[in-house]
């Protein structure tokens, strides 16, 4: 059955499968030498494959019980993402989905203090080792953990994370002395170069208590503790009025069903003649399941939103899109550059967890790139204002 499923995927390329007992498959069209061959060591797997791909070929992977020859992970994820496309693996498997979405719907609720719960989970894993765990793979200038931006020029992951906060930069139009807020200040990086490029103050905020520390020791270090400043506290608790206030890869986590919560929020938050920006992963389909190994042991609480899912809340604030801009093939090059920079340090990350927290960090990255280059995600970058006169009439200041 998994050699069917691998031949009706697989239109272009293939791989050798080899089962349990040592029978091999050849599914579509591998390539003569060195071909790709994925062995699978249990008897179970013959049935768990069909049912639950997305969860169960990422838990074999992490247990051994399947290998990959004469490919990487990376490799091989890529050219079953490009056979694949935008559809489902298995019919079952979408099925397997489409209940756990159910069961999700009735039991996933952001409330502040899950929410905490949940960032905990990512940012703060291991205690104090998370922080080191960042330190591996992330970009050393500005330790940004979201999407970069790849112009044809750049060469670097600092580079394209640089490019990326002067784009945003750019967008929030901000002034000397303007009072911005940070939703989701990861490590701190935008906050920082906001503060020095325009003379502002910045307040950043986060659930992390791995992030919190970090920033605060990080502006004292750069002698901007007078111009920035760290809270940890959820979105929802914030008081004050800002100028400019911006969200980059917070929103995945949180929650359609506080959707609405959120831009209130924002909407609450911002100065009537103020912008917002918000920065988040997205996908081009109709709102569908998230990623069942994603939400067991990467973003638990987590949902990718589509287009739909981010304007209709919109709607009902009253705040007003003045700009969009879809990134495509940005993402996938930033991941598999932390993914790289990852498996580089791979031992070090052994040291500080086990070789399966390694193979499902791997799994992460290289899962999260291919999908990015193939599938249906992209990153949506929305320019929010609450009045008309707050946005421009053309989109030349942002590349002047």
């Amino acid at each position: 059955m998994i050699a069917r499923l691998f031949s009706k995927i697989f239109k272009e390329g293939g791989v050798i499968l080899i089962d349990h007992t040592g029978q091999k498959y050849i599914c579509g069209n591998p390539r003569k030498e060195n071909p790709i061959t994925i062995k699978l060591l249990k008897r179970d797997l013959n049935w768990k494959l069909i049912l639950d791909p997305e969860l169960e070929f990422p838990e074999a992977y992490m247990r051994n019980d399947l290998t990959i020859e004469n490919a990487s992970l990376k490799e091989f994820l890529m050219e079953l993402c490009k056979n694949l496309g935008r559809d489902e693996i298995s019919s079952a498997g979408y099925i397997s989905k489409k209940i756990s979405q159910i069961w999700r719907f009735f039991t996933n609720y952001n409330l502040p203090g899950k929410s905490k719960k949940d960032i905990q989970h990512h940012y703060d894993i291991g205690g104090s080792k998370g922080e080191k765990l960042y330190d591996i793979f992330l970009d050393k200038k500005h330790r940004q953990y979201s999407c970069a931006y790849w112009t044809d020029e750049t060469k670097t992951l600092e580079d394209a994370q640089q490019n990326k906060i002067n784009h945003i930069i750019k967008k929030l139009d901000i002034k000397s002395g303007q009072k911005v807020l940070d939703v989701g200040c990861g490590w701190g990086g935008m906050a920082f170069e906001i503060a020095k490029q325009k003379n502002c103050e910045v307040i950043g905020i986060s659930l992390s208590q791995n992030q919190i520390n970090y920033c605060k020791n990080k502006a004292k270090e750069l002698g901007l503790d007078n111009q920035v400043r760290f809270e940890l506290i959820d979105y929802r608790e914030v008081k004050g009025d800002f100028d400019r206030i911006y969200s980059v890869g917070m929103f995945e986590h949180v929650g359609k069903k506080f959707y609405n919560t959120f831009f209130k929020s924002i909407n609450r938050l911002l100065k009537k003649d103020g912008i917002f920006l918000l920065h988040t992963i997205g996908s081009v389909d109709a709102p569908s399941p998230p990623n069942k190994f994603i939400s067991k042991y990467i973003f638990p609480g987590g949902i990718i939103p589509c287009f739909s899912d981010i304007i209709n809340p919109i709607q009902k604030t009253g705040l007003i899109v003045a700009d969009t801009e879809t990134l495509i093939r940005h993402y996938d090059k930033t991941l598999e550059s932390w993914l790289e920079r990852f498996l580089s340090k791979k031992s070090y990350a052994k040291d500080m967890f086990d070789e399966k927290f390694v193979k499902m960090w791997e799994f992460y990255l290289a899962s999260c790139a291919a999908a990015f280059r193939y599938r249906d995600l992209v990153v949506f970058q929305l320019q929010i204002v609450k009045n008309f006169q707050s946005a421009h009439r053309t989109r030349d200041y942002i590349y002047l």
